[in-house]
């Protein structure tokens, strides 16, 4: 639980874990390597402390979080080929169409 409270952004709201880990890797680390923490859509941001949570720092709407999600997606795929798949379920958004 320690480490947890080290490693994870447990002190501020968070969708929780978003991506799954891809096979021989973790997604946070893929995250970091682009260089997509801290990344922002309004009030939803890529955790500084763990970059597969983004959290919600008052306000966030499901389409910042939804956004910023696809934008994570498609900056991680751009720059290694690998294509994140969602931990977190979203209904009634474009990503639901998406499978």
């Amino acid at each position: 639980m320690a480490e947890r409270r080290r490693r994870q952004p447990l002190s501020i709201p968070s969708c929780g874990s978003v991506f799954r880990n891809p096979p021989d890797g973790f997604a946070g680390e893929l995250i970091e390597r682009c260089g997509l923490k801290g990344k922002r859509a309004g009030a939803a941001e890529v955790s500084r402390r763990h970059a597969n949570f983004i959290v919600n720092h008052g306000g966030a709407t499901a389409d910042e979080i939804e956004r910023l999600i696809l934008e994570v997606q498609a900056g991680v795929r751009e720059a290694t080929g690998v294509t994140l798949q969602p931990e977190v379920r979203i209904l009634g958004g474009s990503m639901e169409a998406q499978g």
